[in-house]
């Protein structure tokens, strides 16, 4: 399959001496100098809310990174405050490169396997990517199928913690290094227990997106981007008790949990 265009997600390239000390200072995931798979990863703020989240390469010398363009230039702006006076140069690849999606491998640009199962995230110049094809639904309908959330399709800024997306099943925290933006919190929640919305995989959807998920008479969460009738959406998983009866726009949906899920539907996680 040939690499497919990717228009909502902005590139971002890091290099330096001290690229890798600055985002493994500010950014969840371990992000290592040295070649292999892409990590996940998220910017949180000081409170624990994620800010911004993509994947991270190395490749050439340098990180290679990409988030939702809703949040690019907040992200730009932030990584520089953050630099201060690090030997690390922020490359804005916006105007000069594009990002996209295969399953196959690439030809072209900067390639990396998505850790979550999603194929290879692909970052090329914008002269290289003549052969890829034009946007469509198959990357949404993988990472729904995998149960993987994705900013700007299904949330926001400030909407959700990083637990709340299952970037800590993923293996997008580094719940050994040191201190990073949002660690005490992120910290808190794995050890007490306290993380409550977690992803869920919804199907039977006649809704857009941002509908709620409705189990009772209760909201339990509101539904991502739909594809094919279904979408991910951040649930309560307290407040289903019977996943059989939970409605979205008044009809009935099936709910199932994500391969990588450790949770349960009915767990009651601890108070802040």
């Amino acid at each position: 399959m040939p690499t497919i265009l990717r228009p909502s997600r902005a590139a971002f390239r890091f290099s330096g001496p001290e690229a890798q000390k600055l985002l493994f200072d500010v950014v969840t995931g371990r992000l290592l100098a040295e070649p292999g798979p892409a990590v996940w990863w998220a910017l949180l703020s000081p409170q624990g809310k994620v800010q911004a989240e993509g994947l991270s390469g190395w490749a050439d010398g340098a990180f290679w990174l990409d988030v939702d363009h809703s949040v690019a230039e907040a992200f730009l702006r932030k990584m520089k405050l953050y630099r201060l006076r690090a030997k690390v140069e922020i490359d804005d690849l916006r105007q000069t490169h594009s990002v996209g999606w295969t399953f196959d491998g690439w030809t072209e640009g900067v390639g990396h396997a998505d850790p979550r199962g999603l194929g290879e995230r692909v970052i090329a110049e914008n002269a290289a990517t003549a052969g890829w094809l034009p946007p469509d639904d198959a990357f949404a309908r993988h990472r729904i199928a995998a149960g993987v959330p994705e900013q700007g399709p299904d949330f926001g800024v400030d909407e959700v913690f990083a637990h709340d997306i299952g970037l800590d099943l993923l293996d997008g925290i580094d719940f050994v290094k040191g201190c990073y933006i949002g660690q005490e919190v992120v910290s808190r929640m794995k050890h007490r227990g306290t993380a409550r919305r977690r992803p869920v995989i919804v199907s039977g959807i006649d809704a857009p997106a941002g509908t709620p998920v409705v189990a009772g008479s209760r909201e339990a969460g509101t539904i991502g981007e739909v594809v094919d009738g279904r979408a991910v959406a951040i649930i309560r998983l307290d407040r289903i008790t019977d996943p059989s009866s939970v409605t979205v726009a008044g009809k009935p949906v099936t709910l199932e949990l994500p391969p990588y899920a450790t949770y349960q539907f009915g767990e009651v996680g601890a108070e802040e």
